[in-house]
């Protein structure tokens, strides 16, 4: 059944809103997918937080316009699964990469954060960008560092204090 001109006004709406709120996405061939593989992927997709849509082409158009994902459209063309993230700059192209590990049938076209547009070769290069939480990780573990380096270094000097004064004890010992 076609869609009613509501309807596509309303996928128009939705997938704008979703486009301008969120920091990164990806397009992908989902050709050769059946069914139970593309609930699977819209499963893994609903796990790690990444809106997943399948929408006409022309619809998509409407709806990129004056958001920062404009510069997919010229490559909406065939059946185009799309995939939009709020919070993660790669959880779609992590999402694409993992489920193609699987199913070769999923060939992303196209790769964007922030309005930057990426080819399909950059996808493993962003696929193994940090999360988020991965990120904190590791500023916290490196500001951390110089912290436990200086602790060290000044808990270091009782204790070179210490054998000083012993080696002296033990040094009058020897002479007396």
């Amino acid at each position: 059944m076609p869609l009613t001109i509501e309807d596509k006004q309303r996928v128009v709406r939705e997938l704008n809103a979703t486009a301008s709120s969120s920091i990164a996405g990806a397009i992908a061939d989902y050709s050769g997918l059946n069914v139970t593989e593309i609930t699977q992927l819209r499963t893994k997709a609903r796990e790690s937080g990444v809106y997943l849509k399948v929408v006409k082409n022309t619809l998509s158009k409407r709806a990129f316009s004056d958001t920062s994902f404009e510069c997919l459209t010229e490559n909406l063309k065939g059946p185009i699964i799309i995939a939009l993230s709020k919070d993660d700059l790669a959880s779609p192209a992590r999402l694409f990469k993992n489920f193609s590990k699987d199913y070769e049938q999923l060939k992303t076209i196209s790769l964007v954060i922030d309005g930057n547009t990426f080819p399909a070769s950059d996808l493993d290069r962003i696929a193994k960008l940090p999360t988020q939480q991965e990120a904190y990780s590791i500023i916290a573990c490196l500001l951390q560092a110089p912290i436990e380096k200086a602790v060290r270094t000044l808990k270091e000097i009782p204790t070179k204090f210490t054998r000083m004064t012993v080696a002296v004890k033990d040094n009058k010992e020897k002479v007396s």
